[in-house]
């Protein structure tokens, strides 16, 4: 099974202690950093496994391979040896491992760890970006002796890279490793270590985690900034122990996706991964941020996903690739859930109940009979606005910077259309019962942007926005000065879950998690 290491990278020993102290139960093992450590704390290393309590890794990282140490291989030999000296009978009093890159050859150290059972983990790290050697050879290479645990790190740049990644961890099963990617491309393969079969997955003390840094005798907390990320792409031990239940994946568990470019946030693991939990389901709920559908397609194939949420930009890209359709899919013309069958992906959307559950809700009614509404945006999520909208019998007008676009997805309705301009603006005044914002502005990366700067609020409207981060964008926020109610994109989001979990599942879901669940 594979295991969860917590990367310690404070500046003292103190600190690494309390550390570990407050993350003890999610963790395995912890490496001890060194090249973190004030020098100072460099000289002081050799009793921390034995306060530690738990096997450690002596790890002291170049600047070269992602870490922090500048001084010179000699220096760094010592400390490695100061590490390793004086080795006890009792092996828990010494390192458990020992982490040496694979042009580091010092016998005398091998064998000093070697003699007393510190295993070494022979490593390879590549912090430039990019998939380019064969992994699969290059674990083979560093496996010296057998005892020994080669590890690879690298940083995919892209999801081919990632499935280059998975690709030479299936050729490799047949002996213990670590393989790992860093970076935003990477995190997938942290959570998946298990199916990778790699020995562990590491973690780090992350800024701006949950969890707050306290001890649980009540003791002083630390602050989290004091601890660089062993690596870019480290969750918090925590998130990866029980938002993702790392310690159940097996072989067995059944893989669910939410798949967009560039996917820098998204609420649906915390969702999907919460319901699993509760409900005891063997499955975890993963990210793969993909500038491909197709190659996103081949890794699903690859990792037998089961299901997958589809995002931003690819709801109407992925309807060739569908073996049926929903009649919401084919209506709207976009596809947001996709569920493995035997004879292909079969597709639907759930933006479309999503978002009139949510909206109808919000105003109190059944329907939008005798309503106005101004739409903003025309790409795969105004297609579900447009088509409820006009399913549930209101009026419309579309709004896009590029007219010929809304003038696309407003025909088939008889909606109005126009530009997102002082004109466009003007026409709204006929349609502004109710104001619906479906792109992206307002979200990272453009969360300052404001698709209707130009619009004067008078407090008569009803203002939804289906971007959820931040909680009010800036539209919202001029809407809610004027006195108009707002709705951010959060309930939407929550009521298509729902239904995307029926159709992931097979099962309607259970009520009793409705008020329980929050992502």
């Amino acid at each position: 099974m594979s295991r969860i290491c917590l990367c310690l990278t404070g500046k003292t020993l103190a600190q690494d202690l309390e550390a570990l102290e407050i993350y003890r139960k999610y963790v395995d093992l912890a490496e001890l950093r060194v090249d973190c450590l004030d020098p100072d704390e460099r000289f002081l290393i050799r009793h921390f496994p034995e306060q530690a309590g738990l096997p450690v890794i002596l790890t002291i990282r170049r600047t070269k391979d992602g870490g922090y140490f500048q001084g010179g291989e000699g220096s760094r030999i010592t400390l490695f040896s100061r590490g390793l000296a004086f080795a006890d009978a009792d092996r828990r009093r010494n390192f458990a491992y020992v982490d040496l890159e694979e042009d580091l050859n010092v016998p005398s150290l091998e064998e000093a760890a070697r003699t007393f059972g510190t295993r070494i983990i022979r490593s390879y790290h590549n912090v430039q970006g990019g998939v380019n050697e064969d992994l699969a050879a290059k674990l083979r290479s560093l496996r010296r002796i057998g005892d020994e645990i080669p590890k690879v790190a690298v940083k995919p740049v892209n999801l081919e890279d990632t499935l280059r990644m998975y690709a030479a961890a299936a050729e490799t099963m047949n002996f213990n490793k670590i393989i790992l990617g860093m970076g935003h491309y990477g995190v997938n393969t942290r959570i998946l270590a298990e199916k990778m079969g790699s020995y562990l997955s590491y973690t780090s003390v992350i800024a701006g985690a949950a969890d707050k840094l306290q001890n649980t005798s009540g003791g002083s907390s630390l602050e989290e900034s004091a601890f660089p990320p062993g690596a870019p792409g480290h969750l918090n031990p925590r998130d990866l122990a029980e938002k993702y239940r790392f310690r159940d994946i097996t072989a067995a568990t059944k893989i669910f996706a939410v798949v967009g470019y560039p996917l820098n946030a998204t609420s649906s693991p915390s969702f999907f991964n919460q319901v699993f939990t509760e409900e005891k389901m063997d499955a975890v709920y993963v990210s793969f941020p993909a500038e491909s559908l197709k190659i996103f397609l081949e890794l699903a194939d690859f990792l037998n996903i089961q299901g997958a949420s589809i995002t931003v930009p690819y709801k109407e890209e992925i309807i060739p690739h569908l073996s049926s359709q929903s009649d919401e899919v084919k209506t709207v013309g976009a596809c947001n859930t996709i569920v493995r069958t035997p004879i292909g992906w079969a597709g639907y959307n759930t933006d479309t109940r999503g978002f009139s559950d949510s909206l109808l809700n919000f105003i109190g009614q059944t329907s939008l009979r005798g309503k106005k509404l101004t739409i903003i945006g025309a790409g795969g999520a105004a297609r579900a606005v447009a088509a409820e909208v006009f399913r549930l019998k209101g009026k419309a007008i579309i709004l896009n910077r590029t007219p010929t676009r809304a003038r696309r997805l407003a025909l088939p309705y008889r909606f109005k259309w126009a530009a997102t301009d002082s004109a466009g603006v003007e026409l709204m005044e006929k349609f502004s019962d109710i104001i619906i914002q479906t792109t992206s502005a307002g979200m990272e990366p453009f969360i300052d942007a404001d698709p209707l700067e130009d619009y004067k609020f008078t407090g008569k409207e009803k203002v939804m926005d289906i971007v959820y981060k931040p909680e009010r964008t800036r539209l919202l926020l001029r809407a809610e000065k004027a006195g108009c109610p707002v709705l951010n994109g959060y309930d939407m989001l929550f009521r298509q879950a729902m239904y995307q979990y029926r159709f992931f599942i097979g099962t309607e879901f259970p009520a009793h998690l409705r008020n329980r669940i929050h992502i």
